[in-house]
């Protein structure tokens, strides 16, 4: 499965118009791809509408985001944004595909989007040791993707669902204290370069 995740920096105010015009442009005939998440940042950079999308396979995925660079309004929301990024992704392979909570039953409303720098060398480790640790520590809290980017950076991104920070909180306290988490070993492929965002679904996103 191929993602993509843009992220769109707004100005105040205009954030529910945005999510509106992602949801329609992701509608359209022409479109390809299907709108997973649509949320606006809480924690973290703020005033940024980030959005994810699933993929079939590369192909399409490069095609819609030549839809995207080519349109005179991307997302619906080219007179609104101030700043749009876009980067593609491919899902660890033994993750099963993300879907809307509707089907999957993943909840939130908090969503930690996380991302890691990776060492040269370190995709397959960290790809393989993830296999290894995520089950266990799903028990705490779903694990709502984990993607590798296939542009920019070498660097993989992870979005974990909790009903509530305290929850967050708690369930990573609880990991740690059992060893579960993070997976032995791991950080040794990894770089310093880390960021972590807290975002809440907009009224649109198919994951709630």
């Amino acid at each position: 499965m191929y993602y993509e995740l843009a992220t769109m920096t707004l100005p105040f105010g205009t954030a529910g118009q945005a999510a509106t015009n992602v949801q329609a442009y992701a509608a359209e005939p022409q479109a390809q791809g299907e709108l997973l998440g649509c949320w606006f940042t809480d924690i973290g950079t703020l005033n940024q509408m980030i959005v994810l999308r699933g993929f079939a396979d590369l192909t399409s995925l490069q095609a819609e985001r030549e839809r995207t660079q080519q349109s005179a309004n991307p997302f619906g929301c080219g007179d609104v944004f101030q700043s749009l990024e876009q980067h593609s992704y491919k899902g660890f392979p033994w993750m099963k595909p993300v879907r809307p909570s509707a089907e999957s039953g993943v909840q939130g409303p908090v969503y930690e989007i996380r991302t890691y720098g990776i060492k040269v060398g370190g995709v397959q480790p960290t790809i393989d040791l993830w296999q290894q640790y995520v089950p266990p520590r799903e028990a705490l809290s779903p694990c709502v993707v984990a993607m590798v980017a296939l542009d920019g950076p070498l660097r993989f991104t992870n979005i974990w669902s909790y009903p509530t920070l305290d929850a967050r909180s708690k369930a990573r306290a609880d990991a740690v204290a059992q060893g579960i988490w993070p997976p032995k070993g791991g950080p040794a492929f990894l770089t310093t370069a880390m960021s972590s965002t807290i975002a809440m679904p907009t009224a649109v996103s198919p994951l709630k």
